[in-house]
């Protein structure tokens, strides 16, 4: 299901600013800020949120590729790699709310799992969230690196759990 809302343009900007500064979407900093305001903040609720929005921003690195537009699939698969680490922090009761958050609890993920393809995955999706803003990899290497964004979405969703297949990607 999803909504259409129509808001003021100093709301747009603010929302933008914030989910900037915390390295996440505007849609997902209205969902949490309505999640909180219904009382509704159980970790497995905003880990469902997360990996919601994940599976999203997958289809929709799929669909910018396919059509050729590199620098908004880039975007769209740091969006999924980014709720994704959110995913398992929320399940863990925590909330990530910057960019030096996210890469923190990537360390720690890959020390506790001493699995070191971890820190590589994310590195991948790094490198797609400054090609936005730079538009310098070939497009061959953005495919590559998405599908780097798949394996770490894959590999987070079967350590919490969520078994549901998305996107055509299987846990």
């Amino acid at each position: 299901m999803s909504l259409r809302l129509e808001l003021p343009e100093f709301v747009l900007e603010e929302l933008r600013r914030r989910a900037e500064r915390e390295g996440s979407s505007m849609e997902c900093v209205v969902a949490e800020a309505v999640i909180a305001y219904l009382g509704l903040s159980d970790p497995d609720k905003r880990a469902r949120i997360h990996l919601q929005l994940s599976e999203k921003y997958l289809r929709e690195a799929d669909e910018f590729l396919a059509k050729g537009d590199f620098v908004q699939a880039s975007e769209k698969a740091w969006g999924a790699a980014a709720q994704a680490v959110k995913m398992v922090a929320s399940k863990r009761g925590l909330e990530l709310r910057s960019h030096g958050e996210l890469h923190k609890f990537i360390v720690n993920l890959t020390v506790e799992t001493k699995d070191e393809e971890i820190r590589g995955l994310w590195q991948s999706a790094g490198m797609l969230h400054q090609n936005f803003y730079e538009n310098w990899l070939p497009g061959e290497m953005v495919a590559d690196n998405i599908e780097d964004v798949k394996e770490l979405v894959r590999k987070l969703k079967s350590w919490e759990g969520f078994l549901s297949p998305f996107s055509g990607i299987n846990a």
